[in-house]
């Protein structure tokens, strides 16, 4: 038996003797899947995007949050989140307030997060940053949203690092002027996808975190990134813990959910809720990952790998 038929199968037994027979067919929803109870709450706050359960939900976003909260994921992240109408910015607010969600990350994205900017302290770049922000505030006020992800672009090579450091630091300063009035915290996201980002390792972004001093600048420490680029990943989160504020997941190879590659995630996930719950923190955990199987078997087997996962 391989892995994931193992555990899809031990995650159902397991669901069917959490309930009793009456009540666990009650809650069952026309697709199969079991409704949200006091039986399959998850001990932590997992972010799925829209899109995840297209096929369990159909393409409303209204209905996708409700499948969502039916299920047990009582937040949600939208890095796109800037990008949509403000008609739809609003209808997701409502919406995640009426189901008792918390909104997740979403990024602060004006157009210059993939190519050389911030690093080479030019001013063009910097106001365009700051503009960004600014848009980013009134985002977060429709949608309820207390963390925004935030790229500081490419490295400028021509420049001493210790220079481009500087410069990143004085932006970073400069948007927290902005955010930090509004309850808003922009999380720095050290990323995997090419070394031509500025912002790769956790350890470099404890240390700028440490030099803007806000408390609207931490770090957003993806797993599966971090995974590629440093491994060691509860010791590297623990160095870095006073400074994180946000978590996201993907397991490596393939960013994918829990259980599909080489990442213990059922170990990390015990280690940040013991952790959490003794410093009296509450963390959300962005599932910003795809799924491993297709249409709607994969969506129900990505559900019972955090099921399984969230089993400690």
């Amino acid at each position: 038996m391989n892995r994931r038929n193992f555990l899809s199968k031990s995650a159902m037994v397991a669901g069917a003797s959490a309930l009793p027979v009456g009540a666990a067919l009650a809650s069952e929803t026309q697709t199969g899947t079991p409704k949200a109870t006091a039986a399959n709450k998850f001990k932590l706050l997992y972010a799925p995007h829209f899109g995840m359960f297209e096929n369990s939900a159909g393409k409303d976003l209204v209905d996708q949050l409700k499948f969502m909260a039916d299920n047990g994921f009582m937040a949600l992240e939208d890095n796109g989140m800037l990008g949509r109408p403000v008609d739809e910015q609003k209808k997701i607010g409502e919406t995640l307030t009426k189901l008792n969600m918390k909104m997740g990350v979403f990024v602060i994205d004006g157009g210059d997060n993939w190519k050389t900017s911030l690093a080479t302290g030019k001013k063009e770049f910097l106001e365009n940053f700051l503009k960004t922000c600014r848009t980013s505030v009134e985002v977060a006020k429709r949608v309820n949203a207390r963390w925004a992800t935030v790229v500081p672009g490419f490295y400028e090579r021509r420049l001493p690092i210790g220079i481009q450091t500087a410069n990143v630091i004085d932006a970073l300063r400069r948007a927290c002027d902005i955010l930090e009035p509004h309850n808003l915290t922009m999380v720095l996201e050290p990323l995997s996808d090419t070394p031509d980002l500025f912002l790769r390792n956790s350890d470099q972004t404890f240390m700028i975190c440490k030099a803007v001093n806000s408390p609207s600048c931490k770090i957003l420490f993806d797993m599966w990134h971090m995974q590629r680029n440093e491994g060691r990943i509860t010791q590297n989160m623990d160095w870095c813990w006073d400074e994180i504020a946000y978590f996201q997941i993907g397991d490596e190879p393939g960013r994918n959910e829990p259980t599909t590659g080489e990442v213990n995630y059922r170990s990390l996930f015990k280690h940040i809720h013991d952790k959490s719950k003794a410093k009296n923190q509450e963390f959300i955990l962005g599932m910003e990952h795809g799924n491993a199987y297709k249409g709607l078997e994969g969506e129900k087997k990505l559900i019972e790998a955090y099921r399984w996962s969230d089993n400690f």
